[in-house]
């Protein structure tokens, strides 16, 4: 069963950095694409930013382009998100979801609709 794991959310300032980590089980990490998505209040689930399954090719989102890196630690089975630049608008709970398959766009064309655990609450507010 696929039961990511995210954490490393909470409240920062405009302008300032996060990152947030996930833990995957329930699958052999190492063979698949991974990506983030986010949900902000009353709005529907975002993509944010796909990885292929070795973390040599990436694609993000428009919005986040230039402020966000998405990597993954294979031999730890995590992923991570680091942002900077945070804005007001970045404001929502981040999830990790598990690609189709191991390409990056397999990433991205099922990140809206694999499970996802908890997610993990980010604000961004002065």
């Amino acid at each position: 069963q696929v039961q990511p794991v995210e954490s490393g959310g909470g409240l920062v300032q405009p302008g300032g950095p996060l990152r947030l980590p996930c833990a995957a089980s329930g699958f052999t990490f190492s063979n698949y694409a991974m990506s983030w998505v986010r949900q902000a209040p009353g709005k529907r689930l975002e993509w944010v930013s796909s990885i292929n399954f070795g973390g040599g090719g990436t694609i993000y989102a428009t919005p986040v382009k230039g402020r966000v890196t998405i990597s993954r630690d294979n031999a730890k089975n995590k992923l991570y998100l680091q942002m900077n630049r945070l804005k007001p608008e970045d404001t929502a709970v981040y999830y990790c979801a598990k690609g189709g398959g191991p390409l990056v766009v397999q990433g991205k064309e099922s990140s809206t609709s694999a499970p996802r655990g908890q997610g993990t609450q980010v604000t961004v507010s002065s």
